[in-house]
Parts: structure tokens; sequence; C-alpha cells
């Protein structure tokens, strides 16, 4: 029996919010190159599937897998550290924004490669990620909530040849943390911060406060003035990163 996850409690409406972006999609199917034996471990709701032909799912998250477009790939449910799966049955395992609610971090990525010959991992650096100004100017009680899954440590344990960076686009349309980083305003609503994990995991006590001063200051003006030069950017190298082992 899988022990109900987090995002059975967070993760309801995730759809409306977690829409694939098409130039991460982009980066991700050209890491995976022509694999015809794929498996998405944590896949949620199935999140950048689409253009793989054999692919099967992996996510403990019963309310996850229910909200899945129908005709999506087949989905077993199970979690990263304990994959139903014999050795080297696939090609290449994506794991792709969910290593850091793993449990066990080695021992998931230790999954990764007992079942398949390649390993490309959608994750992020969490000191890189921590310095987004939402965090560090708003909800400080957000920072370090990632720090269970360093780069380092995933780039190490799995001997990864090859990091690039996922550049976040202004108009991101995949609404993780970093997505919003010149839509200030899009944080202020209760329902877009319910699909972003480090806010959907905290006490409302430690969110609301700092987005009622970011109410203010975006009213007041005070907030473009502090962040001007990223009203003239199109993207944002937010910490997020593209692993690729094997």
């Amino acid at each position: 029996m899988v022990a109900a996850p987090r995002y059975d409690t967070i993760g309801r409406g995730y759809t409306d919010y977690r829409r694939p972006d098409r130039r991460i999609a982009a980066q991700i199917r050209a890491a995976v190159g022509d694999a015809a034996r794929i498996v998405n471990v944590g896949a949620g709701t199935g999140s950048y599937e689409d253009g793989f032909a054999a692919l099967v799912a992996v996510e403990p998250s019963a309310v996850m897998i229910g909200q899945r477009a129908v005709g999506s790939p087949p989905v077993v449910r199970a979690g990263a550290e304990h994959l139903p799966f014999d050795d080297d049955t696939f090609e290449v395992a994506l794991a792709l924004m969910t290593v850091h609610h793993w449990s066990d971090l080695q021992a998931g990525l230790g999954e990764l490669g007992r079942v398949a010959s390649r390993q490309v991992i959608f994750t992020f650096d969490p000191a890189r990620h921590d310095a987004l100004w939402v965090f560090n100017e708003y909800v400080p009680a957000a920072l370090g909530l990632a720090d269970a899954a360093p780069l380092d440590a995933v780039v190490e344990t799995l001997g990864a040849q090859h990091v690039e960076v996922v550049a976040v686009p202004a108009d991101c349309t995949d609404g993780f943390a970093s997505a919003y980083w010149r839509r200030p305003e899009q944080y202020l609503s209760p329902t877009v911060r319910a699909s972003i994990s480090a806010f959907a995991r905290l006490d409302d006590a430690l969110v609301k406060p700092g987005m009622a001063r970011l109410k203010e200051d975006l009213e007041s003006g005070l907030w473009h003035e502090r962040h001007a030069d990223l009203m003239g950017r199109d993207t944002l190298d937010a910490g997020l990163r593209l692993v690729v082992a094997g």
C-alpha cells in the first residue's frame, strides 16, 4: 500500500495552473532524444509527457493521478524509492520537478539508475531558488524547504555528465515557484499559490502577512522601483536545471 503523499493534500486543482511550457518541453525532449522506452517517475498529472510514444508514468498521489487527462500514458501508483520494475526495463528515466519531494533522495536516484540506463532530471538549485525575491523579501518561511535535494547531490549520485540551465520565460505557462518572477501580482492569488508547493506546504499565517506587504508594494510602486531591472528581461535563471546522466 502506498502511503498518502503530500500532493494528495496540496495537488487539488493542479492542472489549472501547472500547464507545460513549450520551451521547457522542447529542452526536455532534446535531452531524452529518440529513446523508445521511458519511465516518468513522480509524474503527477502528466506534464511534459506529450511527444513520447512509449512511456509509463509512476505517481504515488491518487489526487494527481485522478487529474491525468483521458488518453494519458499508463500510470502505476508507487513511490520513487521502490519502483515496481525489473533492472534495465527502460532506456530513460524522467524525474521532472519531483526529487525535492522524495522521502529518500539517494534511494530514489538509485532506483532511477537501476531501472534505466539514462536519467533526465528536471530540478533546481535550492540556493538559487531561495534567492527569488518573493521568498527573500516576502515569505522567508519558505527558505530551505528544498534543501533535502541539493543539486550537487543529484549530480554526484547519478554521475551526471551534463547540467543545463533551464531559463524561466517571463510568460511561463507552468506555474512553479519562479514562474511569476516578472508577474508579481500572480502570487497574490491563493489559487495560484495552492499549486506551488513552497507556499502550499506552509501555514497561511506564514504566507498572508508577506502577501499583504507585496500588495501594498505593488500598489505604491515600490516593488517596481526595487525590481526595475527585471521588467526589461525576457527570461531569468532562477536556478532551474536539467541534469542528464548515463
